[in-house]
């Protein structure tokens, strides 16, 4: 087995994204079983960052291979892949609006008594 630089046996690092993300949730299931000691907690902490990194630069490389293969034949426009933006030539969502919140004193305020209803 591999060792890392003080010596350890260094634990493999998953290569594909399915296994960090298993390797994840099995952590984040033993942190939250709150048996681990603070040391152990600390560890795992640690290793569940590593993971995470290595989760992005997987992503990451995904997302580079995948606008390597629209813009292969010269054709295709790249387009930058981002959380919440529509590519080019696709409409937004028509926005609903919310209906208005009143209190029910407010609605009582809002209409005037009727004519009849004088009090004297």
């Amino acid at each position: 087995m591999a060792k890392d630089s003080r010596g350890k046996v260094a634990e493999a690092v998953p290569e594909q994204y399915g296994d960090v993300v298993q390797k994840l949730e099995e952590m984040v299931a033993r942190l939250e079983g709150g048996t681990l000691s603070l040391e152990e907690s600390l560890k795992s902490f640690e290793e569940g960052i590593k993971l995470v990194r290595r989760g992005e630069h997987l992503l990451n490389a995904a997302e580079k291979r995948i606008e390597e293969l629209l813009s292969a034949d010269g054709q295709d426009e790249v387009v930058a892949l981002q959380a919440g933006v529509k590519p080019p030539g696709v409409s937004p969502a028509p926005a609903t609006p919310a209906p208005a919140r009143s209190s029910p004193a407010a609605s009582r305020a809002a209409t005037p008594p009727p004519e009849d209803d004088v009090p004297f």
